[in-house]
């Protein structure tokens, strides 16, 4: 059923009965939804108003109480069209933004920066927060260093995107001298400075399937070296950052309780929310999703909130939260907005480039 097609009442009663929810966690029954709404009609006419919602999938009635509560088809009814969300007032707005920037720090490296941005997130919300972190085939190395340590080892540093910088330890198959660790820093630095990291592993790979009796022996160690320290990067990518699961535990009803466990079995694969978020990238916007139509099982009974960032004009990647249906929409869509828009500033700013 059309928004258009319920009554004046009906909205009023349905949006009243959501709010009541949101706020206590429990099912909602006539004679306080009658108070809360200040209609003035009988406790029967709410009973009829009700019945019919629940006909038409809006509420439905646990076993163990007279009462009702939203289903996601109310819920998405109540975000979409009956929702008021006041907008953050300039005060808050300018306390959010002096929160937020002092978390995130354009100096911090982009994975430190995500990582704090979740938890800010999550902080401010008392939702689990959630950053997708910047896709790999995004970022530029600035340029490498190749340093021998005891036995087979060398220690590789990278500055990638200007501004981050990894150190690790590489295993090799036999030691390397001092020179020739210098003379492959200058070969990676000359041919890869300033590629994606992605090409850099393709260009790899593709010089190393090429004839080996036509790369001279400097040539051949550089590579070697490369391709570990390129493998090695792949792998250790994170995909996304969840901070503050606890939040969630501390504020769960009983039957959100016994969801939880399958949610966090979620986090754990990764698939299907990765699958989901993917799809919050490609679109522009604050995205929510309301239980089942994040499309799996998972994330039935929680609601995701989500928004893109950004440096400059390009996504970089999405930030939200996760926390149950009957959160406080009117509040968390404006921090999610507002958040997604300070960590576009922070990897925007002159200092992150």
């Amino acid at each position: 059923m059309a928004d258009s097609e319920l009554s004046p009442r009906a909205r009023i009663l349905l949006k009243t009965l959501i709010e009541r929810h949101i706020r206590d966690g429990q099912p909602v029954g006539s004679k306080t939804l009658l108070q809360d709404a200040g209609l003035p009609v009988s406790a029967a006419t709410v009973r009829n108003v009700m019945s019919d919602l629940e006909e038409r999938g809006y509420l439905t009635s646990p076993h163990t109480s007279a009462g009702r509560i939203p289903t996601s088809a109310g819920y998405r009814l109540f975000v979409d069209t009956l929702l008021q969300a006041q907008p953050i007032n300039a005060e808050t707005v300018a306390a959010l933004q002096r929160e937020l920037s002092e978390g995130l720090n354009p100096d911090l490296p982009t994975r430190q920066l995500v990582h704090s941005a979740s938890q800010l997130l999550s902080s401010i919300t008392a939702q689990a927060g959630l950053v997708t972190v910047p896709r790999k085939n995004t970022s530029q190395l600035r340029q490498v260093e190749f340093l021998p340590l005891d036995g087979n080892r060398v220690l590789v540093i990278m500055v990638i995107d200007e501004r981050e910088v990894q150190n690790r330890i590489i295993h090799t198959q036999r030691p390397y001298s001092e020179e020739e660790l210098r003379l492959a820093t200058t070969l990676v630095n000359q041919r890869f400075a300033g590629s994606r990291l992605e090409q850099i592993k393709r260009q790899v790979v593709e010089e190393m399937e090429a004839d080996r009796r036509s790369i001279d022996t400097y040539m051949q160690a550089t590579l070697d070296l490369a391709s570990q320290v390129f493998e090695q990067s792949d792998t250790e990518e994170e995909d996304y950052v969840v901070a503050g699961e606890s939040r969630l535990v501390g504020s769960a009803s009983p039957e959100e309780l016994e969801r939880l466990q399958e949610l966090f079995e979620a986090f754990q694969r990764k698939k299907d929310l990765l699958h989901l978020l993917e799809r919050c990238t490609r679109a522009d916007g604050i995205q929510i999703f309301i239980g089942e139509e994040a499309g799996f099982d998972g994330l039935g009974g929680y609601s995701v909130i989500t928004a893109p960032y950004r440096d400059g004009a390009d996504i970089l990647g999405v930030l939200g939260v996760i926390g149950p249906t009957r959160m406080a929409y009117d509040r968390v869509i404006p921090i999610v907005d507002v958040t997604a828009r300070v960590l576009s500033s922070a990897l925007s700013s002159p200092e992150a480039h």
